[in-house]
């Protein structure tokens, strides 16, 4: 069986109803550096990016109602939304969990924070988590 060629956990999104007030949470709290601060229209969101490279914390929040992120925080309230796995190439990936059966929300990628290919698994398929799959730019 062929597998999917992941370099590891990207970030952990954490949804949240007020970005500003999130945002000097985990800098006072933590004393996290923030790294950037971005609206993705496409998504429909507002993120904070927490540290450099692999393993960052993104805080989201959306930026209209009825969007998805602004649907989970209705029902489910602040918290842990999905984690990101970044790969070597997107399109290869999503055709080889398509192959194993994986319940894709995403067949195609779209676009992402930083300009990134992003693609969401179902979490029916990941164990119940939100998985995401990012292919994209360096981050610094």
């Amino acid at each position: 069986m062929s597998q999917v060629k992941a370099k590891g956990l990207d970030h952990v999104a954490i949804a949240v109803k007020d970005l500003d007030k999130a945002i000097a949470f985990y800098q006072q709290a933590f004393g996290l550096e923030l790294a950037e601060i971005e609206e993705v229209k496409e998504q429909k969101v507002r993120t904070a990016i927490f540290g450099h490279g692999l393993g960052r914390i993104e805080l989201i929040c959306p930026t209209e109602p009825g969007t998805s992120v602004a649907k989970f925080l209705e029902k489910r309230g602040e918290g842990l939304h999905h984690i990101c796995i970044e790969v070597a190439d997107i399109e290869a990936s999503l055709a080889e969990l398509k192959k194993q059966g994986a319940p894709l929300i995403d067949d195609t990628p779209k676009l992402g924070a930083g300009g990134a290919k992003i693609a969401f698994i179902h979490p029916k398929g990941t164990h119940g988590v939100l998985t995401e799959l990012r292919q994209g730019p360096s981050k610094s």
